[in-house]
């Protein structure tokens, strides 16, 4: 028997309801905060990532899905969304049009990583971009976005906040932490070591205990701010503290993605086990130059979706019932199998949620499936109904009947919403 692929998901019909409504709601959010949808190719140009995410990042040295075509070109499947937007806001032009473009997009997205609770080599995500607003008042509106959606959705987490610099202050605090790291390099895991020589910055994001209780004493990108980075966040803490948006300073926060500047962001659910960040983002002035285009500022964020299920059912927030029909026609016998088809057909086009019976089953089995399905409503036509027109409409709930007339579906209609 062949099986789905290992860290792939069948998301079956009784989990989509939960995905769909994650869904809603940040549309909802999206769109009163003037977003609007992009949907972007799954698969790009290797180089893409490799410029935009960054060739010292464990995404491109370890975890892309790459391949190549038929003509030789190196392909990869996307492994996260912000680059990949980036790219068709220069090749359509938009960096110079109406700023900011602020986007959102759902998406699959390819990791090779180990499966886990929370973590899967094919995963969705829910993500942001602004474009063009340089100043911490986008950054904080990009958060407040964020923090809406997880509240709306009724997840409890905790916003944890840092600044990794700019350019210019950025340098000093890489030596900084070199002198500092290099007297523990011995005790540093095989990755970190690597990390010493290329981007110690990402030392400071390392999972392993020991390289963690290290890296607790590591000097402080806070403190290493040029003036304008450090205005920039404090008025971004000023911001959050106006529009009551609580959050903790974390000084070992510097995200996964070459890209990023100046502030940097995850909400965290701990209950939801080792994966706990539900999402992640921050700004990334130099992402449009260094992929060809002019200098654009840029920020943004991306959630997992299965880890947002997962939170939700952890947090125990109310996810809206699945829909249930509004009425099941059981006929019986040929003539009536063909009219309750139709006059399904009808209620569906005036949007009433109606279900016949299109198997041939018995009454009794026909019963059987009405209440496994859920059916608010049922409804026996069988010869004689047929003659006068009038059926016996039953409650499911609570086994309450009345007459009802059928002749035609906007009569019926009529019945059920009465």
């Amino acid at each position: 028997m062949i099986q789905k692929m290992r860290g792939t998901l069948d998301i079956m019909p009784e989990e989509t309801p939960i995905f769909s409504y994650i869904e809603k709601v940040a549309r909802s959010v999206c769109e009163r905060y003037g977003y609007k949808e992009i949907r972007t190719p799954t698969f790009e140009a290797t180089e893409l990532f490799a410029r935009g995410v960054g060739s010292t990042s464990d995404v491109v040295q370890k975890e892309m899905y790459t391949f190549e075509d038929r003509e030789g070109r190196s392909l990869t499947l996307r492994p996260e969304g912000t680059a990949g937007v980036a790219r068709a806001m220069i090749e359509h032009g938009r960096c110079g049009g109406v700023l900011p473009e602020k986007l959102f997009y759902f998406i699959n997205c390819f990791r090779y990583e180990a499966p886990q609770a929370g973590r899967s080599r094919e995963f969705f995500q829910f993500g942001t971009e602004m474009f063009g607003a340089a100043g911490p008042h986008a950054d904080a509106t990009v958060i407040a976005l964020a923090h809406d959606v997880i509240k709306e959705l009724g997840i409890e987490a905790e916003l944890h906040i840092n600044s990794i610099g700019c350019p210019n202050c950025r340098p000093a605090h890489r030596d900084a932490l070199k002198t500092y790291f290099a007297d523990y390099e011995d005790k540093l895991c095989d990755t970190c070591k690597g990390r010493l020589k290329t981007n110690p910055m990402r030392v400071l994001d390392c999972k392993s205990p020991i390289c963690g209780e290290i890296a607790n004493g590591a000097p402080r990108t806070l403190d290493y701010l040029c003036d304008e980075c450090d205005e920039h966040f404090k008025t971004l803490t000023a911001d959050l503290d106006a529009m009551g948006i609580k959050y903790k300073i974390n000084p070992r926060l510097v995200r996964g993605l070459d890209y990023y500047t100046k502030t940097v962001f995850e909400f965290i659910c701990p209950g939801i086990g080792a994966q706990s960040t539900v999402c992640g983002g921050g700004r990334y002035d130099g992402l449009i130059s260094e992929l060809g285009g002019p200098t654009l500022p840029a920020a943004g964020f991306a959630m997992g979706i299965t880890r947002l299920v997962l939170a939700l059912e952890q947090c125990g927030a109310k996810i809206p019932e699945v829909k249930t029909p509004d009425l099941y026609i059981a006929p019986l016998g040929a003539d009536a199998a063909k009219h309750a088809v139709t006059l399904t057909h009808g209620l569906r086009k005036l949007g009433i949620f109606a279900e016949c019976d299109i198997m041939g089953r018995s009454l009794k089995s026909q019963m059987k499936y009405a209440d496994k399905i859920g059916a608010k409503n049922t409804l026996i036509i069988g010869s004689g109904e047929l003659e006068s027109g009038k059926a016996n409409l039953r409650n499911m709930s609570n086994g309450e009947q009345r007459e009802v007339s059928f002749a035609n579906a906007e009569e019926l209609a009529a019945e059920l919403k009465a």
